[in-house]
């Protein structure tokens, strides 16, 4: 029989090749795990479930399926994991047993035939401290009812989907179209600069006000949205949520996250203090406005939810939200243009046959077939939010054969929707024919699902598929884009909480 020090030593080589680094945070990590793992072998353990949940790979005590996960790719692996165990299975995150469903059947079952049941959130450690259960993201029960009816109604009242924002849009493309100028052809990162076009539609509904592009403030938002983001999708940050007990190993995540999580409330909570204090209820002139209007309306009710705890969250929800998967397909589609440089041709012959030099209105997409196939194969090949929000059983479910409780975790994975090859022949390839008939009109996919579906589908999927056909066709109408010259262009995404393209720079090239 091995001796405790040969077991380790023989564990990590089997199970983690190569030299073990204790400098590197995750390494030492996983070893503390290791470590936890062999005494609790050695001195017995064990668990036992009485649930009736789907299959899956055999778990490790402690470590549940951690080491087979690429932690930087979550994703990638589940979505392979379902080859063999199908579309629905159980992987355990520790000591979390979380069910994944793969596939555009799996998920549309559960998110749409059983969109009640499948509609609750599970307690994610991070996210639980970030928001505190507040906000329409992450909340729960009763409350993110009511959160969800009113940001729904009042981006509906504050024109998303309407005229109104249409014209915001194409007046803040005006903008974009300056700044892209301003580079003369010259490369460029247009990370922060689609960022901030994008931002603004929806700063707009929150606060009637639109910033400069170099406005010090607004730049410093942007970059708190993508750090957190970043870091939030981190190897760590997911370490962190699955042992939060090992708080001190992830403390300068941790740290940075809460601290730029702190300097966003401060500003939001600035903000509404000033617009209290002018508040007019016959002339809501915002989102903020109207939430405010709401809080005093409420000051006789026992049970709160406008509260200004509630609001700085609301706030922050949207205004990432509507801020980076817009941005990320924007900026995911004109580096696809760069690679195929035959399809963007494609794209500005449509522009040129069916706008000329007008600007672009949403009304066009009905006679821009290609155009609009183009887009979305950019929305299903980017698959911005390749894990999906993350969901929970809100009630006991007896779902394909199997018993879920109350409160299990679940992961509708839409990368296996996005590049479900039942769906879409050409799956891993950027192919506009998935969106096309063979005349050459527009076919809607019903396993197009960037969005996600049901009851916690995205609130501003309108307002994004506009802002996405607006930008992209204004853009495309005045500028060829090109890669530098020499660069090679990687279509691998970054690490993070959303999938966006790795930092590149693009020419915008001013069409003659």
């Amino acid at each position: 029989m091995l001796s405790a020090s040969q077991a380790i030593t023989f564990f990590h080589t089997e199970t983690f090749p190569g030299t073990m680094n204790i400098s590197d945070p995750i390494t030492l990590v996983l070893s503390i795990i290791l470590c936890l793992f062999l005494a609790l072998f050695f001195f017995g353990w064990r668990r036992d479930y009485h649930y009736n949940l789907p299959p899956g790979p055999r778990p490790l005590p402690i470590v549940g399926n951690l080491h087979i996960l690429d932690l930087k790719k979550p994703y990638q692996t589940l979505h392979q994991l379902s080859k063999k165990y199908g579309p629905v299975y159980t992987i355990q995150l520790g000591v979390e047993k979380v069910v994944v469903l793969c596939g555009y059947e799996a998920v549309k079952d559960a998110l749409v035939n059983h969109a009640d049941q499948f509609a609750g959130r599970p307690a994610v450690t991070f996210f639980q401290e970030i928001t505190k259960g507040l906000g329409v993201i992450f909340s729960q029960d009763e409350h993110w009812k009511v959160m969800r009816r009113f940001t729904l109604s009042t981006l509906k009242d504050f024109g998303m989907g309407r005229e109104t924002i249409e014209t915001k849009i194409s007046e803040e493309s005006d903008f974009l179209v300056k700044k892209f100028t301003f580079y003369k052809g010259e490369p460029f990162d247009n990370n922060m600069i689609i960022n901030a076009a994008v931002a603004n539609i929806i700063v707009c509904i929150l606060l009637s006000h639109r910033f400069d592009y170099e406005d010090p403030t607004f730049l410093k938002l942007l970059k708190i949205v993508n750090d957190n983001l970043r870091l939030l999708g981190s190897p760590m940050a997911m370490l962190y949520n699955v042992y939060p007990w090992m708080k001190f190993l992830c403390s300068s995540i941790h740290k940075e996250v809460m601290s730029n999580m702190d300097e966003l409330h401060d500003f939001i909570r600035e903000t509404f203090t000033k617009q209290k204090k002018v508040l007019d209820v016959n002339d809501q002139r915002n989102l903020i406005d109207t939430f405010l209007v709401k809080q005093k309306e409420e000051e006789s009710n026992s049970k709160l939810y406008f509260t200004n705890e509630n609001l700085e969250v609301l706030v922050t929800d949207l205004f990432a939200a509507g801020m980076e998967s817009t941005s990320a397909t924007l900026r995911w589609g004109f580096l696809l243009m760069m690679k195929y440089p035959e399809i963007q041709r494609k794209v500005q012959s449509e522009i040129d046959k069916v706008i000329g030099s007008a600007k672009p209105q949403a009304s066009h997409r009905k006679s821009m077939p290609y155009t609009d196939a183009v887009i979305h194969e950019i929305q299903r090949l980017g698959n911005v939010i390749p894990n999906n929000v993350p969901h929970a059983t809100s009630q006991d479910v007896n779902f394909r054969g199997y018993f879920l409780p109350k409160g299990t975790y679940v992961i509708p994975l839409l990368t296996s929707v996005l590049y479900d090859k039942d769906h879409f022949a050409k799956a891993d390839e950027f192919y506009p024919e998935h969106f096309l008939d063979p005349s050459g009109n527009f076919v809607r996919k019903e396993a197009f699902m960037p969005f996600s579906a049901g009851k916690r589908s995205c609130a501003g999927e309108s307002l994004a598929k506009m802002e996405i056909f607006l930008y992209f066709t204004r853009l495309l109408q005045i500028f060829t884009f090109q890669a530098p010259s020499g660069a090679t262009l990687d279509l691998n995404p970054a690490v993070g909480f959303t999938s966006v393209p790795q930092p590149h720079k693009i020419c915008a090239i001013p069409r003659v």
